[in-house]
């Protein structure tokens, strides 16, 4: 009997719709640690865990291909926008005090 394989990044998406605290973990440190990049580069890794752009553009409302490039490199989505792909996730924005 062969064992199932699943990549890396099947792996990771699993775990995220798992475990949205891990995802919201994850963003948070991408948000600590990173840059604007890196923040949309974590994104679109995200959606992939939560049905891919094109199901985050269905549920935020959005226009696909413009979903595609706000999650892109150069991406730089309006905090309305943010608000809409991390509900679409089951998340949300939120401020916490340092330290």
């Amino acid at each position: 009997m062969e064992k199932p394989h699943r990549s890396h990044d099947e792996a990771t998406a699993a775990m995220f719709r798992a475990d949205p605290a891990l995802a919201a973990d994850y963003l948070n440190d991408v948000l600590a640690s990173g840059d604007e990049v890196d923040l949309m580069l974590a994104l679109r890794s995200l959606s992939a865990a939560f049905g891919g752009v094109q199901e985050i553009a269905r549920v935020a409302e959005a226009n696909p291909n413009t979903m595609y490039r706000t999650l892109s490199e150069h991406g730089n989505p309006s905090i309305r926008t943010l608000r809409a792909i991390l509900a679409a996730m089951g998340l949300r924005l939120a401020v916490q005090p340092l330290g």
